[in-house]
């Protein structure tokens, strides 16, 4: 992950956002940089979001 922010609370911001934007999935979000799908839903999981595929977005 030494790409995305490290701070949880803007690291929700960057991934909610690249999903908005860029990805229509976590999973291809995940593929273009290179990243374990877990490590980011634990990250953020830890600041009480989880990954809602029908929306596209950690809520």
């Amino acid at each position: 992950m030494s790409q995305l922010p490290k701070d949880p609370v803007i690291l929700l911001s960057y991934v909610n956002t690249q999903l908005r934007d860029f990805y229509p999935s976590l999973d291809e979000f995940c593929g273009a940089f290179r990243l374990e799908k877990e490590t980011i839903e634990e990250e953020l999981k830890a600041i009480g979001y989880v990954y809602d595929a029908a929306e596209n977005r950690f809520r």
